[in-house]
């Protein structure tokens, strides 16, 4: 009797996780920021002032911490199914850095890598930034380097929110009638506009409304949900999506709302933007008002939404073998495993060049040919 068969994910030889990165210690952050804002020429008493928020944490973000222990649980389950390829991690800001990581898969003998990006949605900051960023840093190798597709409409992503918020329910700061705030990183509306029509917003939008969908089907409710944005960080005069979930909840207090629910739908762990823009700010701004306030749990390693990513792997393995393979969403359309050379356009450097896009062959995504 023969067992269950091992998933087959030819042609990857390894997998790569690919974050942000954060500071790990009070020392590493100014430089961490010096990283993240290169090219902008901020002075770094500035980046001091900044990374204040850090200091509540111990100088330490929680980004990297939650690399591991996503790594471990995707290698659990890569263990669970029998599958036997390496997990490398790799950051764009700081270690370990993505250069080193590829260097490092280069010289142990693998060649066709998969990238999972920590980041579910298209936009430039979420997309082709790391696709730039991997272009750079497999500069003069061999790798030939392929991307998961956006999963923010996957299953696995859309059920580990529907199980947050329903958790979410059951505190007593919830109230009976709470509103759903759900909540995603702010980006400039320039940059929103380049992801196209169907882009950062409207996912964003229709995630929102599948997990709402979802959570007052199963409990006979109508909650009412809407969204977001925190963590602004560009100068006055530059339009930014809006609102702001601080200046939001003051306009939902004057309305007579009694609590809320926030959502951080936008972030598959709890990052920085989570622990400090919603558990701390966002929450000082509630109880200022007096609204009741719960925040709901991010993806984080729900067993259901690290299965979504190793299916996602599975899938995307078929699709480079030539295969046709089922594409599942919950809500709206599947992402691109390639994106079009004009899709969530750099707006500063529009001629810099990017992996993983329509107009690359097989040899193109060999950077040393894609110069």
């Amino acid at each position: 009797m023969t067992g269950p068969a091992v998933p087959d994910l030819q042609p990857y030889d390894a997998v790569v996780l690919v974050s942000f990165g954060g500071p790990e210690s009070a020392a590493d952050v100014v430089p961490f920021l010096r990283n993240v804002t290169k090219g902008r020429g901020i002075p770094d008493e500035r980046l001091a002032e900044v990374g204040e928020h850090y200091s509540l944490f111990g100088g330490r973000s929680p980004i990297n911490d939650q690399c591991r222990e996503l790594i471990a649980a995707l290698a659990d389950e890569f263990d669970r199914r029998g599958i036997s390829l390496p997990i490398y991690w790799g950051n764009r800001n700081w270690n370990p850095y993505l250069s080193d990581t590829l260097r490092q898969v280069e010289a142990d003998g693998h060649r066709r890598v998969l990238a999972v990006i920590t980041s579910a949605y298209p936009s430039y900051s979420s997309c082709r930034q790391y696709r730039e960023n991997l272009y750079d840093a497999a500069d003069g190798s061999e790798l030939v380097i392929d991307r998961l597709r956006h999963y923010a409409n996957h299953p696995g992503f859309v059920e580990a929110s529907v199980a947050a918020v329903i958790e979410s329910l059951q505190l007593p700061e919830a109230g009976t009638d709470p509103r759903l705030i759900f909540v995603t990183h702010s980006i400039p509306t320039t940059m929103a506009e380049a992801s196209g029509d169907g882009g950062y917003v409207e996912w964003h939008r229709t995630v929102l409304a599948e997990v709402t969908r979802r959570v007052n089907e199963r409990l006979g409710r109508e909650l009412i949900a809407e969204l977001a944005y925190c963590s602004r960080s560009g100068p006055p005069s530059q339009p930014w999506l809006e609102p702001d979930v601080n200046d939001r909840l003051e306009q939902l207090a004057a309305e007579g709302v009694r609590s809320v629910i926030t959502v951080p739908i936008g972030f598959i762990s709890d990052h920085m933007e989570v622990i400090f823009d919603l558990d701390t700010e966002a929450a000082a701004t509630a109880e200022r008002v007096g609204l009741g306030f719960v925040r709901a749990a991010t993806a984080g390693v729900r067993p259901v939404f690290v299965a979504g990513l190793v299916d996602l792997i599975e899938e995307r393995a078929a699709a480079a073998r030539g295969e046709q393979p089922d594409r599942p969403v919950a809500a709206g359309t599947a992402g691109w495993y390639e994106c079009p050379p004009d899709c969530c356009r750099n707006l500063r450097e529009p001629d810099r060049p990017a992996l993983c896009q329509s107009s690359n062959t097989l040899q193109d995504r060999r950077v040393t040919q894609g110069r």
